[in-house]
């Protein structure tokens, strides 16, 4: 039930934006309409990407020990055209994922700082549930270049990595510290930088981005 009204909501999301778009420009004052449109501009369901940056070197180890899951040059950039059903898969992946890796330091784990890799020991780090969403998803059919790993600061400002998928209805964020898909800007996470749909080898910034809202933990 849970899971079904997400998707409702989700589904609704375009007609909530209208319908406030319509109400603040008929019944706000011009000035504070246009400072309330400039704020739901600002926080587009897809998210604006800037320009080329740095490729977090955790990512370059990995492409080199995993060369076959790498050089993915599209030379586009898709969206999926979002349904119910792929919604409940994504939701079932991420359950899954989430269910059976469980959390421990690449410190912990290979006595090193920082180790991109697939976890498949059942132990693994952020980036480490990422990569299996990610390889997962692309083994049920789901276009690589929709499927994003990309670099957040969280709610306490640290360091973390999330998955975004770029649906027509929003860019969803697969997390392994929430139950719930939600779109990027609900998230309450700072966006820094993501593997670009183009070439997923190179990636481009996200500006730093703040999502306005958070959603509570399960």
């Amino acid at each position: 039930m849970k899971k079904r009204l997400e998707w409702a909501l989700l589904a609704a999301g375009k007609a909530v934006v209208a319908a406030t778009l319509a109400a603040v420009l008929t019944q706000a004052a011009p000035a504070r309409a246009e400072r309330t449109v400039a704020m739901l501009s600002s926080f587009a369901a897809n998210m604006a990407v800037g320009a080329h940056t740095t490729v977090p070197m955790g990512y370059f180890q990995f492409c080199t020990q995993n060369p076959a899951d790498c050089g993915m040059h599209t030379g586009r950039g898709g969206k999926v055209a979002l349904t119910e059903a792929d919604f409940a898969q994504l939701h079932q992946v991420n359950d899954d994922i989430n269910r059976r890796i469980e959390p421990m330091t690449d410190l912990d784990h290979y006595g090193e700082i920082e180790r991109w890799t697939y976890p498949d020991d059942g132990y693994g780090d952020c980036e480490d549930y990422v990569l299996l969403k990610r390889r997962t998803l692309i083994g049920l059919g789901w276009p690589a270049d929709t499927l994003l790993v990309t670099v957040v600061r969280d709610r306490k400002g640290d360091g973390h990595a999330v998955l975004t998928v770029v649906t027509d209805r929003g860019d969803l964020v697969l997390d392994n510290q929430e139950a719930a898909i939600v779109l990027w800007h609900e998230t309450g996470y700072r966006f820094v930088k993501r593997q670009a749909q183009d070439d997923t080898d190179n990636w481009v910034s996200l500006g730093d981005v703040l999502a306005p809202y958070s959603v509570g933990r399960n």
